[in-house]
């Protein structure tokens, strides 16, 4: 496909997600405090939304607040954020990014990306995250639902994996302001119909517009 083509493609793509998914927001259940977003983004690497918010129920009962959390015995949150997996690490950034906040930041979470990308464990995904639901800003959160869908869709070969360069592409393909609800809706989309393994074609209502499913179906 041409440039134009599929910047055509994913408006239809985008309006059509809209139509599946009216209702578009986070996987994760942060109940709109910016700090717990940023702790449960951190969290969410390499394990799922849903294990996710479940580990923070305990842990925001246990560390309420930013100041509580940057205190924390490093032991103990550790062993609360086990089941996230690399839980050391995972400790460590958000114990020091909730001290970061609360120290350089006066506890409110700054708007912009340099900013956000200098909380540890921080990268371009949890900061797109963040800009787009705490902030209303253009973000494309550039999760592994999102770069195995718009592989599949045509919008980049399906070999590319970078999270950055794939980020970049879909901006110049998409309205980025619409960024935000799409990617939710794409996470959505790819846990219901456009599996990793095993994807639902035969019911998927993008098969259309998917160049996967042209080119396996010889079309």
């Amino acid at each position: 496909m041409t440039k134009k083509e599929k910047r055509e493609s994913l408006a239809v793509i985008i309006e059509k997600l809209g139509e599946l998914y009216p209702e578009s927001e986070c996987a994760l259940h942060y109940g709109g405090d910016p700090w717990k977003l940023l702790v449960m983004g951190r969290l969410s690497a390499q394990c799922t939304d849903a294990r996710v918010n479940i580990v923070s129920r305990e842990l925001f009962s246990r560390y309420p607040t930013p100041e509580a959390m940057a205190e924390a015995d490093i032991e103990e949150l550790s062993e609360i954020v086990k089941p996230c997996g690399l839980y050391r690490m995972k400790a460590a950034n958000i114990k020091d990014s909730s001290r970061m906040l609360v120290e350089e930041f006066g506890g409110k979470l700054p708007e912009d990306m340099e900013s956000l990308l200098r909380f540890p464990g921080v990268g371009r995904k949890i900061a797109n995250l963040l800009i787009g639901d705490v902030f209303g800003g253009d973000a494309i959160v550039c999760d592994t639902h999102c770069i195995r869908i718009c592989g599949r869709l045509g919008m980049y070969p399906e070999k590319l994996k970078d999270p950055t360069k794939i980020e970049m592409i879909l901006r110049d393909l998409m309205d980025p302001s619409l960024g935000s609800d799409f990617c939710h809706r794409i996470v959505n989309f790819g846990r219901e119909i456009c599996l990793a393994r095993g994807p639902k074609c035969h019911i998927c209502p993008l098969s259309s517009l998917c160049e996967k499913y042209r080119r396996e179906q010889g079309k």
